[in-house]
């Protein structure tokens, strides 16, 4: 009886081990051929830091890192960078048909279109001698640095899916954004802080909604998803120890997680198991480094005085601003700043003015700032919105606009003092030098040392990447 029970238990036992064995082996030779980057040797380094699979880069590097100010809500570029004095001289006329006619509008659709000039005066700047309005005075101050694209053309005519497609190239939810690609190709050069992270803010008027999904890592483990810090208050919740928890005993905790984790990644095939472990790693590193970074007691006064910080850590653009210098300079790859100001459909002149106020001051700032600090040139700065705005009146204001608006680039290896293409007279559509968001993605990508033909992730049995699967090209001429 005994040996029969033995026999059954070895039977068993084999049986458990070739299903488990057949099943495990063929699943991870079927992942592998499906996604072989998941079980490609680790891109880390001795720390366990991610170093990206680009290694080496494909092309030289001119920006190690990237802070995207992006004015959510459609800034319009006929009050900002888009000079049109024939659109001024129409004002209050109605808009040409031979513009308009079978194209896609917005809220506009089948209404009677009025063409409406800019209510605000431009002037030439800097040696450069590039148009800035008014509103902008600081960063017309800086002109020579920055390289204006008057010529940019998007897809999406709605916010959420322009914001998506400036991201992440698609409108298809579960495509990682652009901070997602940038920090898995090349990795972060942060010991103690997230390589991607986003801060929020909001002006008076135009606010629209931003979702989560702006920062989102898709189908690429979740370990390379942007961060929201918080912009009042504590940056990350709960980032102290509970009462009574000291740090040893903290460590020990996250050392006895890591160890279960590591049991558990033994046993199945699952890549967000090393995402967290490497997370618990790194919580416990910015109990110690976000304090540090969220202090800015080390700032002199006349640095708070020029990016007009007047209360630090108030959520406002501007210390969101200084915060993103610190973390540029503590080697964080991506720093996406949102401020939530800029649809306006109504009463553009106020909104505008108001809008422009609050980024104005603080983003010169950080382009003197990382200029004097000798960190501009390993920088990439881009300012802009989803899309811009129409050259005909809606109300007292301007409707979303896709074939036509302008966004600012500076420092990793742009042309400073540079504008670059041009729309039509009217400011209808790019007609010169035309800037998809494609083109956008394949330059960012080739200034952080990036071929963006070649950097792909296999997802769903495609090969897929950031610039999709059309044409899409790098703008040589803004480059230096």
């Amino acid at each position: 009886m005994t040996h029969d029970i033995n026999a059954c238990q070895r039977s068993l036992s084999r049986r458990t081990f070739l299903g488990r064995s057949a099943y495990g082996l063929g699943g991870l030779a079927l992942s592998s051929l499906l996604e072989p980057q998941l079980h490609a040797a680790p891109a880390a380094n001795s720390a366990g830091r991610w170093q990206g699979v680009v290694r080496p880069p494909h092309l030289p590097v001119k920006a190690k890192r990237v802070i995207h100010l992006c004015m959510a809500g459609g800034p319009s570029q006929f009050e900002s960078f888009d000079y049109k004095p024939e659109l001024k001289r129409l004002d209050g006329k109605p808009f040409p048909e031979s513009f308009t006619k079978g194209q896609q509008l917005a809220q506009l659709q089948n209404a009677a279109l009025t063409a409406r000039g800019s209510f605000v005066d431009f002037r030439k700047y800097g040696q450069s001698g590039q148009e800035v309005s008014d509103l902008f005075p600081n960063i017309a101050r800086v002109a020579d640095d920055i390289c204006i694209v008057r010529s940019m053309q998007t897809e999406q005519i709605n916010h959420d899916p322009a914001h998506a497609f400036m991201n992440s190239g698609s409108i298809i939810k579960g495509r990682p954004s652009m901070g997602s690609w940038l920090l898995y190709g090349l990795g972060s050069e942060a010991e103690d802080l997230p390589g991607f992270i986003v801060l929020t803010s909001s002006g008076k008027t135009g606010l629209q909604p931003v979702s989560a999904r702006q920062w989102s890592a898709g189908f690429l483990p979740s370990k390379f998803q942007g961060i929201l810090f918080q912009s009042k208050g504590d940056a990350v919740h709960y980032i102290g120890n509970p009462e009574g928890v000291c740090q040893s005993a903290q460590r020990q905790v996250v050392e006895e997680v890591n160890r279960l984790n590591g049991l558990l990644a033994e046993d199945r095939l699952d890549p967000e198991i090393q995402t967290r472990i490497s997370q618990y790693e790194m919580a416990f590193r910015m109990q110690s480094s976000v304090p540090e970074l969220t202090d800015f007691a080390s700032e002199p006064a006349h640095m708070l005085d020029l990016y007009g910080v007047k209360h630090p850590g108030d959520g406002s653009f501007a210390s969101n601003c200084l915060l993103a210098r610190r973390l540029a300079e503590r080697g964080v790859r991506f720093i996406q700043l949102y401020h939530r100001a800029w649809d306006h459909h109504g009463n553009i002149e106020p909104g505008m003015r108001s809008a422009a106020e609050d980024v104005d001051r603080p983003s010169a700032a950080l382009v003197k700032d990382l200029k004097q600090r000798g960190m501009l040139d390993e920088t990439l700065i881009i300012w802009g919105g989803e899309f811009g705005r129409t050259p005909m009146g809606q109300g007292t204001g301007r409707d979303h606009h896709i074939l036509g608006f302008s966004l600012w680039m500076a420092g990793g290896g742009i042309q400073g003092g540079l504008t670059h293409g041009a729309s039509d007279e009217l400011g209808y559509r790019a007609v010169e030098d035309v800037v998809h968001v494609r083109d956008f993605h394949a330059t960012l990508l080739h200034l952080c040392g990036i071929d963006h033909r070649r950097l792909s992730f296999k997802y769903q049995g495609l090969d897929v990447h950031l610039t999709g699967v059309e044409p899409a090209k790098v703008v040589k001429k803004i480059l230096v």
